[in-house]
């Protein structure tokens, strides 16, 4: 009897969540598979699809859109490692405070910050007048409304989303490990080598995949900081969607980016299991 009303409290309280969940995800994800499937006079159709497989312009955009997500997934990785490790060593009241520092980037919208990179990273920017400054004039260099913007914003992004689970990978070592390497006559080199990098891996593969994930469906960053040829796929169901008014072939877009994030997120998923068991 206890456990049938705990089981009806239990459906009453998720019941909210499911709604909720099914106006604002089911519903819409449901809408652009139909939209994907059905021609102009509402019959049943994979023509979007045929196009998408026939289209140059898909695959070029597909194309970048994998480069700049590994580009910029590889910097936040390589620049949150570092800042991680650096992290892991200190005190606990002093790591609190430059955590909070790491999720500044979360506090500011992302189209701020793009605007802001613009500045700082335009030719007339911080970065270009302190090279003119310092060699000459010739030193300038266009780090804008190109791939080097938009991987440098994309970057700073995604750093947080590597800093916290390498960290975490980091806090859970047993520091005895290290110790007994030391006494063994390894150098600070060799026990990150063959103890702390090793130990890690599951926290950095779960960060590497939350960063590609995240990086493949953005679209403010490549279309403030990023030229013409940097265009992403969410920058392509957008010029679909508004400009050549053909939601067919944008919704069939949408469904490949769905299809190719949630084979990130089912790696993850697995990454995060296997670190589980070994924990």
């Amino acid at each position: 009897m206890n456990h049938q009303l705990g089981l009806r409290a239990t459906i009453l309280l998720l019941l909210p969540v499911a709604a909720l969940l099914l106006a604002m995800f089911a519903y819409p994800l449901g809408l652009v598979i139909w939209t994907s499937l059905h021609d102009g006079t509402g019959a049943l159709s994979l023509e979007a699809y045929r196009k998408l497989a026939g289209s140059t312009l898909f695959f070029r955009v597909l194309g970048n859109t994998l480069e700049i997500s590994l580009a910029s997934t590889l910097v936040s990785v390589l620049l949150g490692y570092l800042l991680a490790l650096h992290l892991s060593g200190l005190e606990p009241r002093r790591r609190t405070l430059y955590l909070a520092m790491v999720m500044l980037p979360f506090w500011t919208s992302i189209l701020v910050k793009s605007y802001a990179f613009g500045i700082i990273l335009g030719e007339q920017g911080i970065i270009n007048q302190a090279l003119v400054q310092i060699v000459g004039e010739g030193s300038r260099t266009e780090m804008i409304y190109n791939r080097l913007g938009v991987v440098i914003g994309m970057a700073n992004f995604l750093l947080p989303f590597v800093v916290f689970p390498v960290l975490a990978s980091l806090l859970a070592q047993n520091r005895s490990l290290h110790r007994v390497a030391q006494i063994m006559g390894a150098g600070p080199l060799r026990i990150f080598l063959s103890v702390t990098l090793p130990l890690s891996l599951p926290g950095v593969m779960a960060g590497f995949l939350m960063s590609m994930t995240l990086s493949m469906g953005m679209y403010i960053t490549p279309a403030l900081l990023g030229g013409r040829k940097d265009m992403m796929m969410a920058n392509l169901v957008d010029f679909y969607t508004r400009q050549t008014l053909d939601w067919a072939l944008a919704s069939a877009i949408a469904i490949v980016l769905l299809l190719l994030s949630a084979m990130l997120i089912a790696l993850l998923l697995r990454v995060r299991r296997n670190e589980g068991v070994m924990a």
